[in-house]
């Protein structure tokens, strides 16, 4: 039976209709995909750079690992500002931010200002992951965020696919400049739609109906009527005391151990398609992205499995980490072309599902009051992974006369190793 069966209002409740959260979700959807397109272009721009620039492997991996410096620092005091002043302020800001540096990244000619640029990228972008959560958090029902961030984290798979098919179009058709140049305009768009159409809380959003607010309230113990900078200020913990908490720091650790893999599978699989596989570049950008999209349906199983399997997702995601690492094992060890997308594309949606189930498990471990804080902390693990991730497989891949294995290894180990850390996981209870 509906908890709203004996209280919901007495007209105008249609319960399967569009409702004004799904429209803030969407904002996030984009957001977040803008992100991943102004992000992960690089990996298919890397080559060109390091010939344009005159770089090597290891000085193309820093141009990467600036980006996730800048990152990785901003992550928790983005968590802190969205808690202290509300997530609209700081979302539209991050996204004008990072676009503008989007730009000046086609515009660079010597590698410690493409350094500077791509750092202060990251700084825009390391505000905006927790204040989303945020938003999820605060607008949506507990029984549905799992899925609201599955569908939001799709971006994770859809981001990388698109991103090989953009930049390899327009670097055939205009060069990698043009890249970043192009790339910037969606960013200021959404800025300015995000600060017009999200609020803070619901109750002050035109999007959302009363008898959504309604749903809110019987479904979300924590929510609370927007008083709006009493209930900002002292409805959350202090960042000391999120800190001291345990929890944070095991699933720090997974994010980080799972971020190794995912960044390192990112960042490196256009490359060793070209490289170590002998394709073409436009054979490159269909057989890096395809696997993202297996990854993309992926998240929406782990996004199903997380609101489905609430007190088992821990065991989920070991299972699913722990296949993901064996087929990409099996990905480079294997010599036939075919087999090997067919297993990396077989690790992707594993890979993705494992994705999906881990930021579940933390939207039902983590009270609503204290996500920006927290989330930032969690990210900043996986953000601490993609700054030392490129190098260290940079470094494996140079010291190893341009073989792969290593560097893949080193990947497989790390994802088992997430898997195994989730036994220290208490059950969750919601």
């Amino acid at each position: 039976m509906s908890i709203l069966t004996n209280n919901k209002p007495t007209s105008g409740y249609h319960p399967k209709k569009w409702k004004g959260r799904y429209s803030v979700l969407l904002l996030l959807w984009s957001a977040w995909l803008v992100s991943f397109l102004d992000r992960m272009v690089m990996n298919v721009s890397l080559p060109f750079i390091g010939d344009d620039l005159g770089l090597d492997k290891i000085e193309q991996a820093s141009i990467i690992s600036a980006f996730f410096i800048g990152y990785a620092l901003f992550q928790i005091p983005g968590g802190y500002l969205s808690d202290r002043f509300g997530s609209r302020k700081v979302m539209a800001f991050a996204i004008v931010w990072w676009s503008v540096f989007t730009f000046f990244t086609g515009l660079i000619y010597i590698l410690p200002l493409m350094l500077l640029v791509r750092f202060l990228f990251g700084l825009g972008e390391g505000g905006f992951p927790a204040s989303s959560w945020k938003t999820i958090a605060t607008y949506f029902p507990t029984k549905e965020r799992g899925r609201a961030t599955a569908i939001q984290s799709s971006v994770n798979t859809l981001g990388p696919a698109i991103s090989v098919i953009v930049a390899v179009t327009i670097i055939e058709w205009l060069g990698w400049r043009a890249v970043f140049i192009l790339l910037s305009l969606p960013g200021l768009v959404l800025g300015y739609l995000i600060y017009r159409l999200i609020q803070n809380h619901p109750a002050e959003n035109p999007l959302i109906k009363p008898e959504e607010l309604h749903e809110l309230q019987e479904c979300n113990d924590n929510f609370n009527p927007p008083n709006h900078n009493v209930n900002l200020r002292n409805n959350s913990q202090s960042l000391a005391d999120v800190l001291k908490m345990p929890l944070l720091w095991k699933l720090s650790l997974i994010w980080f151990l799972f971020d190794i893999t995912f960044w390192g599978f990112t960042t490196w699989l256009p490359s060793y398609l070209l490289e170590a596989r002998g394709l073409s570049l436009s054979k490159t950008g269909i057989w890096a992205a395809i696997p993202f999209l297996f990854g993309a349906v992926g998240t929406l199983i782990g996004g199903y499995l997380a609101d489905k399997f609430v007190q088992r997702l821990k065991i989920i995601y070991g299972v699913t980490a722990i296949l993901s690492a064996s087929f990409l094992f099996l990905m480079f060890n294997v010599e036939n072309l075919d087999a090997a997308i067919a297993f990396q594309c077989i690790s992707a949606l594993f890979m993705f599902i494992a994705f999906a189930i881990f930021w579940g498990m933390l939207m039902q471990l983590i009270p609503t009051v204290i996500m920006g804080k927290a989330s930032s902390i969690v990210n900043f693990g996986g953000q601490v992974a993609g700054i030392i991730s490129p190098f260290i497989i940079g470094f494996l891949i140079e010291k190893s006369d341009g073989g792969y294995q290593s560097g893949f290894l080193f990947m497989v180990l790390s994802l088992i190793a997430s898997a195994i850390l989730t036994l220290f996981i208490q059950k969750i209870t919601r």
